[in-house]
Formats: C-alpha cells, structure tokens, sequence
C-alpha cells in the first residue's frame, strides 16, 4: 500500500508540471514565472528518488515501477530541470519563449510516463508523444524553411517507428490475450506465439528502436537535426534518442532469438563505423556532437544484442549526462586568443595504447563469464587510450585529467555492477547469445580499430581519401536542410529598421 503512495504521489507531482507547462501557453503569463516553473521540475525527480529509495517494485493500476522506471524517472526530470534552467537566458528573447518551455516539459513528462506504464496500450501511446514533442519543437521556427524541413523528416520517420510499436504491442495483446505488459511477456503466453509471429515482432521493435536513436539507415534526419536550438539538442542527444534501448529492455523476453539479435548488431556496428567516421572529419562542432551520439546509440543497441541489457541502461544513463554536458556548453570550445594550457603534437601513443591494454586485459580478467564482458573490456581500453592521447595534449592538468578519467571509468563500472545486483539479470528471461557470436563481436571491433589506425598512418592513399571523401558526404545536411545566410534574419533586420 505504502509503494502505491510513492506512485500517486509521482504521478501528482507529474500533474502538477503538466498544468504550470500549460499556464506558459497563456500570452499574459509573466517572463519572470518562469523560474517557479523551473523548480517545480524538480518535484517529479524528488519523488521518484523517493520511490526509488522506499518503494522498489510497485504496481497501481495501469502504473508499474521497478529499479530501472523509478531510475528513469530521477533521470529525466533532473536532466529536465538543468537544461531548462540553462533555456531561460538562452532563449531569452525567443519569438517562441513560452512555448520551448512548455513543450519541453510535455516532452519529457511523456517520456517518463513510457517507463512508469504496464499496460502496452499505453506503452504504445506514450512512445510517440516525446517524438511528436521533439517535432513540435524543432518546428517552432516557422520563419526558418530548413527547420520546417527537418521538422516534416522527423515527422515522417518517427511516425514509422510509432507505428511499428503500435502494431507490435497490439499484435502481442491479442495472441497472448493479456494487455498487462509483464502477464504478456510470460513464458506461457510467448509460447502460444508461432516462431514467424516472433520473427515479425522482433523485426518491429527493431525498426522501432533504430529509428529515434539515429541508426543507419534512418540516420540523415540525425545528422539533419543541428538546426535545432542547443536546449532542444542536449534534450534530443541526452534523452530521446536513447528510447530504444529502454524498449528493447522492456520487451527482452519476446526478443530473443539469435537471428533478431545478429540482425541488430549488424545495424549497430555499421552504426558505430559511420558515426565515429563522421565524427572525426566533419569541421562543425555541433555535427561531431551528433555523429558521436549516433555511434554511441550504436554501443547501446549491440549491447542489448548481447543481452546485456543492465550495461546498456546504465551506459544510455551516464552517456546522457555527458552528452547533454557538451551540448550547453558547446559554446565554450570557440578558441579564445592567448588561451594557455594547450600544446598540440605533445601526447604519446605508445603510452596511450600501453595503458589501454593493461586495464582492458585486468578488466576482463576480473571477471571473463560475464555477459558482454569482453566488448566492456575492448570499450574501457580503447577509452582509456584515446583519453590518455587527448590528455597528453595539455601541459598542465594532465594527471588530473586522467585521475576523473580512471574514477569515472571504474565508477560506472560500480554502479553498472549494483544496477544487475537491482535488475535481478535473470537468465532465465533474458536472452543469452552464444559464446562464438560475442567473441565474433570482439574480433569485429578490434579488426575495426586496427583498419582505422591503419588508414590514420596513410592519409594520403588513394583509400584514405575516398573513405574520407564518402564520410564527409554521409554527414552532410541535403541543401533544403542547411541555408548559408538564413532568411529569417533578414526579416529581423527589416524589422528592426522599421521601428527606428
């Protein structure tokens, strides 16, 4: 009884951000009300930890939380709550002030309301409207024609995935003839499902996790969504396009298979190897921003293919909160004249690559039966290397550097380590691939890594140049997605002129 208070006091502090997001609708609502509605979005985050803390496992009606609901819900609404404090004097000024406020918060509350739902009907709702919420936002500016073209892009693809989640959620209700999510996904009623119903199934939860999360090859509206505000990006980047890890977890007894597991690490992987290529030719900021959160998407996906799914929660976690980071405070990388501290052509490689196989090796040794293992203990040594090397490029706060590197790394690992110990990784429900498929995985991202270091040392060759040439193509926006001198600012201009 006392777990169901935890859930309706949630849902009333849910309610009560719901109706102050709304008031900002209101052309008369005062600017500076915008502050009380940025506290107030840390009331669903207090209860939820709350919950977390005192509740556990708990069901109300068509409501249902565990660990991992209760951990989202502190997420969001804390991640809410920093990047709308940071919008109030970023978009000071803003035609469209009231609205980015009150569309953030119906975006993200919609988004907690996913992972706090039972009942897949209103699973298969609530998937949708934090994308709809997303294409609402980048529409705001109306005077601007690539982000109306983004904005029907989005539209198109996100319509698709909220489709295939529909299909499949109804599809599951009617054969299993239960509507309550964990009751569906009993071994009982999965086995009244014939082996194609579960193929079929499979393959609509894939296409419905790849596209938000801006795989290949649904990735162009992706790479297409810079022309978004910085809020809206660090919410996009940090929060939304992580949604198909959470349901691939949601709904892991019915996938399972190894066929629908290959099929998405094939997706993933050519995921990671375009996303990181992009990443390291593109010229633009915010675009790297984006090519690595494709490739980081891409990490997640193959860790749900092997099943280790309490290691892609936590890294869709953690990767939000850094990713989020380097969005608001993507201003600051502009380079500054006498900036001290930074000293190209400095680091070592030889050291970085030592120190990447040491820890790489001790880590999997620590425990080599673990789910996943191994592509942890590849992720962790290639980390460690490429952080070494970008350290060695700073004279002074190097040691620091690598100290908050190796805390966070093994931190994580920590926390990852709890988060099994809470999620109960019963193996029992959870689809275990083959040992050969994750060894096969680790060959593939070391034989990766090896190809790519290899092409860094021949720059010059005729390969080099025309993979370099076909990644520059892959990151760049379609003409109707980019404006060299935006229109709307004209219009500002001639504004301006006519009030003097």
């Amino acid at each position: 009884m006392a777990a169901q208070w935890f859930i309706w006091g949630w849902l009333a502090a849910v309610a009560i951000v719901f109706i102050s997001a709304a008031a900002w609708l209101h052309p008369r609502m005062p600017e500076r009300y915008v502050h009380v509605h940025v506290w107030l979005l840390l009331l669903p985050g207090a209860a939820a930890a709350a919950g977390w803390i005192g509740a556990g496992n708990a069901e109300a009606g068509p409501w249902r939380f565990d660990a991992v609901s209760w951990l989202v819900a502190v997420y969001i609404s804390l991640l809410s709550w920093a990047i709308q404090r940071f919008a109030v004097r970023y978009l000071h000024g803003d035609r469209a002030y009231r609205r980015y406020f009150s569309l953030l918060t119906w975006t993200v509350s919609a988004a907690s309301l996913t992972w706090a739902s039972g009942d897949m009907r209103l699973v298969a709702v609530c998937w949708g409207l934090p994308l709809m919420g997303l294409v609402a936002l980048t529409a705001l500016k109306k005077e601007w024609r690539p982000a109306q073209f983004v904005a029907r892009q989005m539209a198109v693809v996100f319509s698709l995935s909220w489709l295939a989640v529909v299909i499949a959620a109804v599809w599951l209700g009617t054969a299993a003839g239960e509507w309550q999510l964990a009751s569906a996904l009993s071994a009982e009623r999965l086995a009244r499902l014939d082996a194609w119903e579960k193929a079929v199934m499979n393959g609509l939860l894939i296409l419905a996790a790849i596209i938000p999360a801006g795989q290949w090859p649904f990735h162009r509206w992706l790479m297409e969504s810079a022309v978004t505000p910085t809020p809206v990006s660090a919410v996009m980047h940090a929060g939304l396009v992580n949604a198909g890890g959470l349901l691939l977890w949601r709904f892991s007894p019915l996938f399972s298979g190894t066929g629908a597991h290959i099929a998405l690490f094939v997706i993933s992987f050519c995921s990671i190897l375009i996303g990181m290529g992009i990443s390291l030719v593109q010229a633009d900021y915010k675009r790297q921003l984006v090519a690595s959160t494709m490739a980081q998407m891409g990490v997640m996906l193959v860790q749900c293919a092997l099943g280790a799914y309490g290691a892609a929660v936590v890294h869709l976690v953690l990767h939000g909160l850094f990713k989020a980071t380097l969005f608001l405070q993507s201003g600051s990388v502009v380079p500054r004249i006498g900036r001290p501290g930074f000293q190209r052509g400095s680091g070592s490689w030889q050291g970085g690559l030592l120190l990447g196989v040491l820890l790489g090796v001790s880590f999997w040794f620590a425990s080599p039966n673990e789910q996943a293992r191994l592509l942890s203990a590849l992720l962790l040594g290639a980390s460690a290397a490429v952080a070494w090397g970008r350290l060695a490029d700073f004279r002074e706060g190097r040691w620091m550097g690598l100290a908050a590197v190796a805390v966070l790394a093994f931190g994580s690992e920590t926390v990852r380590h709890q988060f099994l110990t809470l999620l109960g990784q019963g193996e029992a429900t959870v689809f275990v691939p083959p040992a050969a498929f994750e060894w096969t995985v680790g060959v593939l991202f070391a034989m990766a890594a090896l190809t790519a270091a290899w092409l860094a040392n021949r720059r010059t060759s005729a390969l080099a140049v025309r993979v370099y040439m076909h990644l520059v193509h892959l990151g760049e926006p379609r003409p109707a997605a980019m404006e060299a001198h935006p229109r709307y600012l004209a219009s500002y201009l001639k504004e301006g002129m006519a009030h003097e």
